[in-house]
Formats: structure tokens, C-alpha cells, sequence
């Protein structure tokens, strides 16, 4: 059958969708962009905060009306399918079926269910981890792919329902990690990115001890690999080993996505945050310390439960102070089933909005002086596409990850390809962006 896919969310379930793509083409199934031409249409969904799930809602329901062409089967996977199960099939006739995260490796079980006139829900397998050596196709260009080393959380912040939708930590061994990274560079990959929940907790469940220090030796041994990148550090696990670590190494790319959420301390203890201002500031000291190019990127929530304005205004003073080199800003989003929905002072909607909007309206400066600072200098670029407008190629430095950051356009001396590694000179800068020639 044709197979469309739509694919909502984090990196994390981009990395299942890929799954359960190569799953159905080792099957025989045809996977198609276009959903007009596709039998089947999966939407992996998000269910992380409200504006999430409404996404995914919607996506649901536009791709249902392609059920009047060749669309004879509309499943819903991912993170809202765990959560909402059988409730989006009491809700939703469009939807033939239901596959939560710990069961998306059943997708061409699910889907041979339904021809069979079946209306399958698969759910609550959140803490089973699927086979290695799983077919994959990816979604990211061909020489980025992201690696999932980790799936599932035992944090358990007060505003989270991660632990619920993904069950508890659960790390992969290393042998099977890097056999999977090197698969993946033999197939032309130059930059991986390490995600899941909570990187710098990788290994603690099966070997004892945080062990992404020793994941990361292991896979700067792959020759052709040139950038390793890591998303999503919890401050109270970044070990100095792994600071020593990241600072050897010319392959592991100096970029921490670390995201503290808040700096006041009764706000972070009402978040169950295992951390305090205190060690977040010395922890970003010490990395900027062994990494004077390290590039921090941050995710701070404003309108927290309670959340009083002298404790935004700390916030406020302390991104002024240490500015961040990235940083994302979200409204507290209230989630049924986590403590934070229940607690008193919820703060009104448009509250949030401001504190955001100040908050995002301080980082613009920031990010326009610090990209200011770069003027002159040289950087590596990896490229990734051709603007006709304006005639340029665009890429990512080390300091920027895809999808999330900065993007740097150049004009080339030379012929380049997708997936080059180029030196360019910056010439221009703005809040965001950067400009410069090859050199």
C-alpha cells in the first residue's frame, strides 16, 4: 500500500517515525510525500502542552478529508495517541487505529489489523524499548541524523506528563548506540545529534553511573564523522568528566542545551527541579570556562503556578547578566494529570504573554550583540541549501542545530555541496542570522 506519514513534535518522535517508516518499507509498503496518493496516512502526534495537542488534533482532522480520494486508513501514533488511547477512537471515527510510543514497532501489524476490518489500540507499552538493528529512513537531510541514546524520564517535574506518555528511563547500551552511528555515517551521515529526554543521565539505569562521557569517546572514534552534537542537559548531571570530555574533543561540537526552566529557588522547587540558582550559575561558569566558544542554549518558562513578579524579574536580571547564546521562552501550559494543574495561583494567560514577550524582546538584544561580536571571525558552516533570491548558500556552525538555530548565508568561491564543511568569513549580523563569504 501507498504510506504517507506526518510527523509532529520533538526530535525524539521524529526518531519513531523514522522507524516505523523503514519498518513499512522492509514490509513491501511504498511510502509517498504526497498524502493525495497515499492508502494509509499515520500521524505521529504530539501530546506534550495544550497548543501540541491541538496540532495534532487538527493535523488528524485535515488529513481525514483525504479520506474521500485514495485514503482508506487514518492511524494515529505518538505521544497524544498514548496519552488519549482509546479516547481519540471514541471521539474521532476518522481514526482507524491508535499506537502509542512504546508500541510503534506493531506498524505494520496495526495496519494489517485494519484491512482485516479491525479498529486496533495499542497503549500503556510505554516502558518496553524496541529491538535494535530496526530499519530506519530519515526525515533529516542526508548527512544530519539524530540518535537517540535514551527513551522515557524519572524527573517527574510538577508541569511534565513526559514520565506518563514515555514511561521511565531507559538508556540503550553503548555497543548498540554506536553500531546504529556507525550505520548511519557509512550511509553518508557527517553531523549526529544525541537526544532524549535527559542526556546526561544516559546509563545510570544499566550501568550504574552516567556513562555519556564514555558514549561520547566511543563514537568520536568513527573516522568520517565530523560534528557530534548533544541536546538537553540537566545541570545537576553535567559531570565534570563530561565537561573534560566535550572540551577534548574537536569532533564533539562546544553547543549545551541545557534547559533550566527558571532561576528563583522556590520557583524551581515547585517545579521538582533537582537543581538551584546557585549551581546553575556555577555549572554555566565552569562550561564557559573550559569552552570559551561554547554556544549555551537555554528554555525558560514563564507564568509558572505562583510564579510572583519579583521572582520574573529575577529571571529577567539573571538572562540579562549571564546572556544565553540561544534561548527559547515558553508560557506554562497546564497539564491535566501532572501536580502543576492542581496548584493555587495560576497565573492569568495574559500575564504569561507579557513576561514572555519581555523575556523574548531581551534575548533579541543579546543575540544581536553577541552575533555582532562575530564579525570578522571564521567559521565552519555546514551547508545546506541555495537561496535563488538573494544567490547565497545557507548553513549551520557549530553553535547552531537544526531546526532551532541560527542560520549563516554566504556566497562561495568555490563549488560546494550539501553536507559540505566549509570556512566562511562573517561580514554582516543580525538578531539572528548571519552573513559572510567563503574563504
Amino acid at each position: 500500500m501507498n504510506i504517507g506519514m506526518i510527523s509532529l513534535g520533538c526530535a525524539k518522535n521524529q526518531t519513531d517515525a523514522e522507524t516505523m517508516l523503514g519498518i513499512l518499507a522492509e514490509y513491501g509498503h511504498e511510502i509517498v510525500s504526497d498524502p493525495a496518493e497515499a492508502e494509509v496516512i499515520i500521524v505521529n502526534t504530539c501530546g506534550f502542552i495544550e497548543s501540541a495537542k491541538q496540532e495534532s488534533i487538527n493535523s488528524i482532522l485535515e488529513m481525514a478529508d483525504y479520506k474521500s480520494g485514495k485514503c482508506k486508513l487514518i492511524i494515529a501514533t505518538g505521544c497524544l495517541a498514548e496519552r488519549y488511547n482509546t479516547q481519540i477512537l471514541d471521539e474521532m471515527p476518522e481514526v482507524d487505529a491508535v499506537v502509542g510510543t512504546g508500541d510503534y514497532h506493531k506498524i505494520a501489524e496495526v495496519i494489517k489489523k485494519c484491512c482485516d476490518g479491525e479498529r486496533p489500540a495499542l497503549f500503556a507499552h510505554n516502558c518496553y524499548t524496541p529491538d535494535e538493528g530496526l530499519p530506519r529512513i530519515l526525515s533529516t537531510p542526508s548527512y544530519t541524523a539524530y540518535l537517540k541514546i535514551a527513551d522515557g524520564c524519572d524527573n517527574n517535574c510538577t508541569y511534565c506528563a513526559i514520565p506518563m506518555i514515555r514511561g521511565k528511563f531507559r538508556s540503550r547500551k553503548i555497543e548498540d548506540i554506536v553500531s546504529e552511528a556507525r550505520e548511519l555515517v557509512k550511509n553518508g551521515v557527517r553531523e549526529l545529534i544525541l537526544i532524549a529526554q535527559d542526556t546526561t543521565r544516559y546509563g545510570k539505569d544499566i550501568y550504574g553511573k552516567y556513562a555519556l562521557a564514555e558514549l561520547l569517546e566511543e563514537l568520536c572514534k568513527l573516522e568520517k564523522l565530523e560534528w557530534i552534537r548533544v541536546h538537553y542537559f540537566y545541570t545537576e548531571a553535567v559531570s565534570d568528566e563530561l565537561i573534560e570530555t566535550m572540551a577534548k574533543h574537536d569532533k564533539i561540537c562546544n553547543y549545551i542545551d541545557m534547559p533550566i526552566q527558571h532561576i528563583n529557588n522556590r520557583i524551581l522547587r515547585r517545579m521538582a527541579r533537582r537543581t538551584n540558582r546557585e549551581e546553575i550559575i556555577s555549572k554555566i561558569n565552569k562550561i564557559r570556562q573550559a569552552m570559551p566558544d561554547v554556544s549555551v542554549r537555554t528554555s525558560i518558562i514563564v507564568g509558572f503556578p505562583g510564579e510572583t513578579e519579583e521572582e520574573f524579574n529575577e529571571l529577567y536580571e539573571f538572562v540579562k547578566e549571564i546572556k544565553f547564546d540561544r534561548m527559547g521562552v515558553f508560557a506554562y501550559s497546564k497539564e491535566e494529570d501532572t501536580p502543576a494543574a492542581d496548584f493555587p495561583d495560576q497565573i492569568d494567560e495574559e500575564v504569561k504573554q507579557e513576561r514572555l514577550d519581555k523575556l523574548m524582546t531581551l534575548q533579541q538584544g543579546i543575540s544581536l550583540e553577541k552575533n555582532k561580536e562575530k564579525i570578522n571571525s571564521v567559521v565552519d558552516v555546514l551547508v545546506e541549501g541555495y537561496e535563488e533570491e538573494s544567490f547565497l548558500f545557507y548553513g549551520r556552525t557549530r553553535a547552531d542545530s537544526i531546526g532551532v538555530d541560527s542560520t549563516v548565508y554566504f556566497g562561495a568561491c568555490d563549488e560546494v555541496s550539501f553536507g559540505d564543511v566549509v570556512k566562511v568569513k562573517i561580514l554582516d549580523a543580525s538578531e539572528y542570522d548571519l552573513t559572510g563569504e567563503q574563504i
